[in-house]
Order: C-alpha cells, then structure tokens, then sequence
C-alpha cells in the first residue's frame, strides 16, 4: 500500500477532530506572536505535529492553518506561497517523523531552526523570483526575517518538543509507544 493512501485511510473522525484542534492551536498561535515578526510557534507545531501524523496529514494541517490565520492576518497571493513552504516543511518532518525517536532532540531543534531558513527561501523563491525575477533583493531583504523565524522555531522547539510531542503522541496514536502514522 502505498503512502498516501495509507494515511488517508486513517482519516477517522478522531483525526480529522485533532487537526481541527492542532489547526485552531495553529492560528491561536501565530495571531498571538504577530507583534514579533517571523516568531511564531506555528512551524515548531506543525513540525511536532508531522512526526505524529505523517506528511499527508501534516500537508492538510499546514493548508488548514494557513487559510484560518490569513482569514484575521490577510490573504494574497502569499497565501500560496506559504501553503506550499509549510507543506514541504510537513512532508519532510512527516518523513522524518519515523527515525524522531532515534535522532537527539538538540539535533532536532537544530533542523527546526533550519526549517525556519527554509521557509524564507521558499517564500522568496516563489514571491521574489518566480513572480517579480528579483529574488537576490527579495531574499537578501527577507534574511532578518528568517532568521526571527529561525531563533523563534529553535526556542518553542526547546520548549515545545518533550510536553507536546508526548501529548500528540498519547492523544493521536491512542499510545505512546507506535510510530508515525504511516
């Protein structure tokens, strides 16, 4: 079988009641957080989250709480660039959600702050180069930014990462011990 199949098969009410919930803790989060540019809990979530539920449900939690924050935060054409940042970031962490156990949890704040550069990449690949050709002055500009989102991502991970990580796993696989939902 094969992966996206498998997870949506596990799409139960159960699930789709905790997305909603991570969703809404998504946007709780990041409306909170806005007077700090690029800090925000968000990524570190979506991230914990990824690792529990797999990278298709972590794709439909990052385009969940995209669309409920840009509903108080504003749509635009951003809207689609960061659906497909966070939506990279969820496969990726939905992927490496299955060796979590085995990696240190320094090592795994470490790929979070990285996580946080990726996000501006991305977002300055897609708003700066592919719709305007200016990605050198886009991204270069976007760099304090990131690197917010980078420091901000490496400490709610620190925070976040034992409480959270437990109560997801406890809560979504109905018990600590199973792996990602794969």
């Amino acid at each position: 079988m094969n992966l996206t199949s498998t997870s949506m098969s596990k799409l139960t009410i159960r699930r789709i009641t905790i997305l909603a919930m991570l969703a809404a803790l998504l946007t709780v989060g990041r409306i909170t957080f806005t007077m700090i540019p690029n800090v925000q809990p968000n990524t570190t979530i979506l991230i914990l989250a990824s690792f529990v539920l797999g990278p298709v449900q972590g794709v439909i939690l990052a385009i969940l709480s995209t669309l409920t924050t840009n509903f108080f935060l504003g749509h635009g054409i951003w809207t689609f660039g960061q659906m497909i940042a966070w939506g990279i970031i969820a496969v990726m962490s939905g992927l490496l959600g299955k060796y979590r156990h085995r990696i240190p949890w320094w090592i795994m704040s470490v790929y979070a702050s990285f996580c946080g550069f990726l996000f501006g990449f991305i977002m300055s690949v897609l708003m700066g180069g592919v719709l305007t050709q200016k990605f050198w002055p886009y991204y270069l500009a976007s760099l304090p930014f990131d690197l917010n989102h980078a420091v901000g991502n490496f400490v709610f991970f620190v925070v976040l990462y034992k409480p959270l990580l437990y109560i997801m796993e406890k809560q979504i696989n109905n018990n600590i011990d199973k792996n990602a939902a794969y």
